[in-house]
């Protein structure tokens, strides 16, 4: 069944609970509201008749006159003496007053309901003034006369009930086809992207968390097409990569097996062959690497440990390439900066990136560390050609080599690492005129 169906079917099975619950408590309710307003009815008419039978008849001796007043009313009533526990007079027929005093008992008070046959009266007492005269006056309504009331306000109200439903189930038909239409479109679009077919993709009108779905479903399918493409460049470039040094060296094992080079010449494939071994073996192994950062499968030794001991390591592995580029290495950094988490692998990360920029600098390499409202930075920066505008935006892409590059893969190892560290890298250009590349993680790693 649809949504759609689904939804109209519980709102309606829930309106009609409701509304089944609403009118069984009003019958209920309505039945004793009609007999107590009854019974206040009665008892301002009998207190009327009695204050005039008390003023006009003040004794025993006056029945007669008792029941020529009383006859002249349009009531339903019995004049009853609780002394003799008998009735002295009554406006309905004998037969009904004799069923009435033989299935009730006239002198309990609390009695508010009498019974004969299948009617019930609805009673009012109320006694004389004095009260030694022991008469007492008691007016009586057929229920069967409130229950008209009672069935003719149902019905009223049924009628209300059923354009009140027949509105409401239109209603809900049109709220939950506006809600579900949207769910619908999505849908839709979500096959494009089973299919592949991104360029495809449109945005749908909706409001609400059916909003938010569909755009977190926008991101989704960017963020797929985004890796999907990425992992497109990443097989050719590695295919490219891996293929250039296979070829080299099949091309000088094959001229050495066929005896086509001299001695000197085969010397020098067998060390072509080698460093080309060397470079496959160094792209391969930064490959795995890559792959198990960015699949967290490296385990990761967090501890406490300063910055600056951190920087003093970077310092001493790059001071000999330095030496050789005779390039002058200077820091700035807060000696009282901590950061949680492990230290190798930090390392490495920052090694990548300064061993880049002693590649492309000039003369000067500056590494500095700050700690800055919640964030702890770090950033490398050279003086030398800096990085194009075109290649700014992949350049920690796999395989994405600026000038003079190697593999291409170690700014993206650089990058999978800082992420794990929930930190962000980004690259720019430096005041020293080369490339910056600043390095933020939050305030919750540091001490």
């Amino acid at each position: 069944m649809k949504l759609q169906y689904q939804l109209n079917a519980a709102f309606t099975a829930l309106l009609l609970i409701i509304m089944a619950v609403t009118g069984y408590v009003i019958y209920s309710l309505i039945l004793n509201l009609l007999i107590q307003d009854e019974q206040r009815q009665l008892e301002q008419k009998g207190e009327i008749l009695v204050n005039v039978l008390d003023d006009a008849f003040i004794s025993r001796q006056n029945l007669i006159g008792f029941n020529e007043f009383l006859q002249d009313q349009d009531l339903q009533l019995f004049l009853y003496d609780r002394e003799q526990n008998t009735v002295l007079y009554s406006t309905l027929p004998k037969q009904i007053v004799t069923g009435l005093f033989m299935n009730n008992d006239f002198s309990n008070n609390d009695e508010e309901l009498w019974e004969y046959g299948k009617e019930k009266y609805v009673t009012s007492r109320i006694l004389f003034v004095p009260k030694s005269l022991g008469l007492e006056l008691i007016l009586l309504t057929p229920l069967g006369d409130l229950q008209v009331v009672q069935h003719n306000f149902i019905q009223r109200m049924l009628i209300v009930f059923a354009v009140g439903a027949v509105v409401v189930i239109v209603l809900s038909y049109f709220l939950t086809n506006k809600l579900v239409t949207p769910l619908t479109r999505l849908n839709y679009q979500l096959k494009k992207i089973e299919k592949r077919k991104f360029d495809e993709i449109e945005p749908i009108q909706a409001t609400g968390e059916i909003k938010e779905v569909a755009q977190s479903f926008y991101d989704m399918a960017n963020e797929l097409q985004r890796y999907i493409n990425t992992q497109q460049t990443f097989f050719q470039n590695a295919s490219h990569e891996l293929k250039t040094p296979l070829m080299t060296i099949q091309g000088y094992a094959e001229g050495i097996r066929e005896k086509v080079f001299d001695e000197k010449e085969e010397e020098k494939g067998l060390e072509v062959i080698v460093t080309e071994v060397s470079r496959l073996k160094k792209i391969i192994n930064e490959m795995i690497l890559l792959a198990k950062l960015e699949s967290e499968e490296v385990t990761y030794q967090k501890e406490l440990f300063g910055v600056n001991s951190l920087f003093d390591k970077v310092m001493e592995r790059a001071l000999p390439l330095a030496t050789e580029k005779e390039m002058d290495l200077k820091r700035n950094i807060d000696d009282t900066i901590q950061i949680y988490g492990d230290e190798e692998r930090l390392l490495q990360a920052l090694l990548n990136l300064t061993f880049n920029a002693l590649r492309h600098g000039n003369k000067q390499l500056l590494l500095t560390a700050r700690q800055e409202d919640n964030h702890v930075i770090m950033t490398i920066e050279d003086d030398g050609e800096g990085i194009e505008d075109e290649l700014r935006p992949h350049i920690f892409h796999r395989f994405v080599k600026g000038k003079n590059g190697e593999t291409g893969l170690g700014l993206a190892i650089s990058r999978a690492i800082v992420e794990q560290f929930d930190g962000k890298i980004e690259a720019g250009k430096s005041t020293l005129g080369g490339a910056k590349f600043t390095l933020t993680f939050p305030i919750t790693l540091s001490k």
